[in-house]
């Protein structure tokens, strides 16, 4: 799974020709750097889709706030640890190494470097509508 999810985005990368554009987010949010964006074939809900590769960095207790993405995002820890909880299933740690799936809509309601030492750097794909221009905003669900 991790050779199938570090092949895509390195294909999504060179794909883009490497661009990197970094996001800064609000203090102790942690970074977002955007690796790649690219225009895919494949439909999402019968919408053309674009893929986008994201590294997140965390220093040590940094943690990202609640959202939503409007696609499934695969990710990988590449280093440190990661808390992460997802909808209403318990927080757990994932470790460098281990992936993780979300599917599209579930509140990502947990996303932190739970350590006090070493920081955190997780790579993530997202596969979203081309037309949805925020694919990792903070996204409450309409009841």
């Amino acid at each position: 799974m991790r050779r199938i999810i570090i092949a895509i985005a390195l294909g999504a990368v060179l794909g883009a020709g490497g661009a990197t554009l970094a996001q800064p987010r609000e203090p102790g949010r942690g970074k977002v750097t955007t690796l790649s964006g690219r225009d895919v074939i494949e439909k999402l809900d019968g919408k053309a889709a674009r893929v986008t590769v994201v590294e997140l960095t965390y220093e040590p207790g940094q943690a990202g706030a609640p959202h939503r993405h409007p696609g499934p995002v695969f990710g990988d820890v590449l280093e440190g640890e990661s808390e992460l909880a997802l909808g209403d299933e318990p927080a757990r740690t994932l470790r460098a190494g281990e992936t993780f799936y979300e599917p599209t809509g579930i509140l990502h309601r947990v996303s932190r470097n739970p350590t006090a030492k070493a920081r955190t750097r997780v790579l993530a794909i997202l596969l979203q509508p081309r037309d949805d221009t925020e694919p990792a905003a903070p996204k409450p669900r309409a009841k």
